[in-house]
């Protein structure tokens, strides 16, 4: 799909593929990669892992679902795309992006509250934003 970008551009995709590009970059950048001269990243315990990749899939899933489910969209025409998403839920992503900076010096009980919290506000702002778009 990367090489399709490349020659024709992100515009060119579907919806859904824009998605898919999106969640590849969150996996690649935000959760794969790994910088060993940081407090945070250093070392990623399995309940920081568990956390971070349950919020990714969660977007996966909360945007892939809002885009089919205004597909054909509303009375006045609108749906949701992803650049919808990108402005409307801009912060949200950005908190996903960053969940990585969770320091582990926290503990276990303050970063799985703060990844189960995120998770929530994913659900909760996908929510709303499928009710403005009826």
């Amino acid at each position: 799909m990367n090489e399709i970008v490349q020659l024709v551009g992100k515009d060119a995709l579907a919806e859904s593929d824009k998605i898919i590009l999106e969640t590849a970059r969150f996996l690649k950048e935000d959760y794969l990669q790994q910088n060993s001269f940081t407090k945070y990243d250093k070392y990623c315990p399995f309940y920081k892992s568990v956390g971070m990749m349950r919020n990714i899939v969660t977007f996966h899933r909360l945007a892939t679902q809002a885009i089919e489910r205004t597909a054909t969209g509303n009375a006045e025409g609108q749906k949701i795309t992803f650049n919808v998403i990108k402005a409307k839920l801009g912060d949200l992503l950005y908190k996903v992006s960053s969940q990585k900076f969770e320091d582990p010096a926290d503990g276990e009980q303050a970063i799985t509250g703060r990844l189960l919290t995120l998770n929530e506000e994913l659900k909760e702002k996908f929510r709303a934003l499928e009710e403005e778009y009826r």
